[in-house]
């Protein structure tokens, strides 16, 4: 007998998307073309390029964009200095109403940026005339020349609100105001984006960071003809921070909007971790940079397996199942401890685990030279893991709980009397 097939489809902000991957408003949506062969290799809906006025021309740095590689993964993180979309505003609307006719069951986000009260008025009212079924209130690009524009705009919540009120006043698609990490709390600005009448809120948008510096001309990379900036960052590396905000506004109960997760991802366990967190949708960018389009094949797939396996008819019953489980870490129960456990029959004598046990743990591992393996002292164990981490077998070292009334070995102070720590 063959099993339904589970319903990876979702309802955001009243609209029905087949699944909850979307590309984020970036430069693998910037135009018709583009986006076109996307929803042909299976994505189901788009947060479209900013657009902005013509008022102000849009001329992007050349080179625009650094990947950052960490030791031997490539492109663990890309700094970019790419702002809104350089396209024009009519041609943007035209291919906004070419692809809603042309793929009637995939969702725009339309990305809006305005600078200026007006502006901001007149974008919403273009693209609600042009047929996106949304709007992105972009309050986050971390390093838009213009005053007054992106990151600037999303650290100031009188700004949030009053931009989002000028929004809702003029049409009646649904807002998802799109939040900048770069700040400290991120319900400040939500909130003022919920009072200002959004519906949703996206998290996060690029951080504030500097990826690599040149050694030979001491200039920050992507070098701009001898300049270098503070820039976007983004990729694999923040995708802990992005996790982060996301369940914290999952969290905050004055909330109580939707939400939609970007920040680093490329996998289906990514994106599953991020609607466990609270995301209804997600949205992706540097993933598809680095593998194309076809990585929404893995996501569609993988998800689809994983709620096979567990017997889960509906995604929407995975959003935020994991928010019940985040607690501040006074909540810990420190009576129970643990130890790490190795299989040495699994070791490949490398050494890893007593070196780092040594220079950054508890000293609870000595090095057997003529058989090449670790032995343990458990009760001087910090349970640390690190040395599961620098481990190159994957499994050899796992965690284990200690009984009930077991008690870690105080660490002696070198030079200290006996008996005294």
């Amino acid at each position: 007998m063959n099993k339904k097939k589970p319903d990876i489809s979702i309802t955001f902000c009243g609209r029905r998307f087949i699944n909850p991957f979307l590309l984020s408003s970036s430069p693998v949506s910037n135009s018709a073309e583009m986006v076109e062969r996307a929803y042909a290799a299976g994505w189901g809906g788009v947060a479209y390029k900013t657009l902005v006025s013509d008022r102000i021309p849009i001329t992007h740095p050349s080179p625009r964009m650094h990947p950052y590689h960490c030791g031997q993964m490539r492109l663990a993180g890309l700094q970019n200095v790419e702002q809104t979309t350089d396209r024009g505003l009519k041609p943007n609307l035209r291919d906004i109403s070419y692809l809603k006719k042309r793929w009637p069951d995939r969702i725009i986000l339309a990305s809006i940026m305005g600078f200026s009260n007006d502006e901001w008025a007149e974008l919403a009212k273009a693209c609600d005339g042009a047929g996106a079924d949304m709007l992105e209130l972009n309050f986050s690009c971390p390093h838009m020349a213009v005053e007054g524009s992106g990151c600037k705009v999303g650290q100031e919540h009188e700004l949030v609100e009053k931009f989002t009120a000028t929004v809702r006043k003029v049409t009646r698609l649904p807002l998802v105001a799109k939040m900048t990490p770069n700040l400290a709390d991120m319900s400040v600005p939500a909130l003022a984006a919920k009072a200002g009448g959004a519906d949703a809120i996206c998290a996060i948008n690029t951080v504030k960071g500097i990826s690599e510096i040149g050694l030979d001309d001491w200039v920050p990379k992507p070098n701009v003809f001898g300049k270098g900036a503070i820039s976007g960052y983004s990729g694999p590396a923040i995708k802990p921070i992005g996790l982060r905000f996301i369940a914290e506004l999952a969290m905050d109960k004055r909330l109580g909007l939707p939400l939609s997760g970007v920040g680093g991802i490329e996998t289906w366990i990514d994106c599953l971790e991020y609607i466990l967190a609270g995301a209804s949708t997600v949205q992706v960018t540097t993933g598809v940079i680095h593998y194309g389009y076809r990585i929404v094949e893995d996501m569609i797939e993988g998800l689809s397996d994983y709620m096979t396996a567990r017997g889960i008819g509906s995604v929407e019953d995975l959003v935020g199942k994991a928010v019940s489980r985040v607690h501040d870490t006074g909540k810990f129960d420190v009576k129970r401890q643990g130890s790490a456990r190795f299989d040495l029959e699994r070791c490949v004598g490398c050494g890893q685990c007593y070196i780092v046990c040594r220079d950054a743990g508890g000293f609870a591992l000595e090095w057997d030279a003529a058989k090449r393996r670790p032995s343990q002292e458990p009760d001087k164990c910090l349970s640390c893991m690190v040395c599961s981490f620098v481990c190159p077998v994957d499994g050899l070292i796992s965690f284990e709980e200690m009984p009930p009334g077991w008690k870690r070995r105080p660490t002696v102070t070198l030079g200290a009397k006996p008996g005294r720590a």
